[in-house]
């Protein structure tokens, strides 16, 4: 069976998972920092226009500036508004998402993955061993490749 070309959304509903677990976060705040990781830089004006699209939350830039998921570029001056980035923490956490949609395996160990610590909830240990599914099924998509 010939596989298909685009076929990296097959598991975003167990990355997706995973992130949130990862960096504890909402599925809202992840939509915008999806929404704002190709800006770089953005008002609070162009913030709150994305924002009106998800979940109401009034203090959602607040609580993502107090979190470190977003940073202050410029700071406000009498001639110019400030200006805000996704900080260091919101760019690596996206660019992990997209290597791991992309094909890398997800770690699977309890220091690395909140999902297989002890302590985990029963829905986050069908989706851990949802990740070990997928692992095995990207290695074994790998060799196929590679033969």
């Amino acid at each position: 069976m010939k596989s298909k070309r685009n076929d990296f959304l097959k598991y975003w509903k167990v990355v997706r998972y995973y992130i949130k677990a990862r960096y504890e976060i909402s599925q809202a705040d992840l939509d915008m920092m999806l929404f704002l990781y190709s800006e770089q830089y953005f008002t609070r004006k162009k913030f709150d226009k994305f924002d009106k699209l998800l979940t109401w939350d009034k203090n959602r830039f607040n609580s993502l500036l107090e979190r470190g998921f977003l940073s202050t570029f410029r700071a406000k001056h009498p001639k110019s508004k400030p200006l805000y980035e996704l900080s260091y923490k919101s760019q690596r956490m996206i660019h992990e998402m997209y290597n791991k949609l992309n094909g890398e395996e997800i770690s699977v160990g309890p220091q690395y993955n909140p999902l297989f610590k002890s302590s985990a909830s029963y829905g986050d240990k069908i989706y851990a061993q949802m990740i070990i599914e997928m692992n095995d099924a990207i290695k074994q998509q790998r060799r196929q490749t590679h033969e």
